[in-house]
């Protein structure tokens, strides 16, 4: 979900910094690349916190909340905050089940008291944001997928009652050694991603 906003400026900038560095990039679910990191398969890995910490070093970079996306037309869409509990009627579109946001938001409609209908699951973030506008269901996303959104086509609600975090980081396994290209890119996403927290 992250990779298309965020990630090419600054694999661009690194390419600058180390031409001879060559980073090869893998696009999944997090659940994946949690265990792609896990055994081996790949040094550093950008996934949804938490993990275990027994398994995993690493850092945050991204800490949000998700919103509820609604049609425009929806019957919510004035709300100023919308509680879990009240969308047990409501059709949901999310993503899928390597998305650790799949059991993340399955998990907390049951603690509120219901089993989400979900109706489609996706990969593409945008694709969901379709579903949407056209009055198929409803969706919870990162506030900053919806910033990428049209307010004209989407209503964009913060869930409350619970919220749901959406925090991002980099992790890689504990105690394995890091080649300098792998350490390099773990110390120029920190001091990339802490130059955008101060902007």
């Amino acid at each position: 979900m992250v990779g298309a906003r965020f990630f090419p400026k600054i694999i661009q900038a690194f390419y600058r910094k180390y031409p001879n560095i060559k980073l090869h990039v893998v696009e999944d679910g997090a659940v994946k690349i949690e265990s792609a990191v896990q055994n081996g398969t790949l040094d550093l890995g950008v996934v949804v916190l938490p993990v275990d910490e027994k398994q995993f070093d690493g850092y945050a970079f991204a800490e949000e909340n998700l919103m509820l996306v609604t049609p425009a037309k929806h019957l919510l869409r004035y709300k100023k905050a919308v509680r879990l509990k009240d969308l047990k009627e409501e059709a949901f579109i999310l993503f899928r089940r390597d998305f650790t946001l799949h059991d993340r938001i399955i998990d907390e409609c049951e603690r509120a008291g219901f089993r989400p209908n979900i109706i489609y699951e996706s990969s593409q973030w945008d694709f969901i944001g379709e579903m949407v506008r056209a009055d198929l269901g409803v969706a919870l996303l990162p506030e900053s997928i919806c910033r990428q959104m049209n307010p004209a086509d989407v209503a964009m609600i913060p869930l409350v009652d619970p919220g749901i975090p959406w925090n991002l980081g980099i992790v890689w396994r504990k105690e394995r050694y890091l080649s300098f290209a792998a350490r390099e890119w773990i110390r120029f996403m920190k001091k990339v991603t802490q130059q955008n927290k101060e902007i």
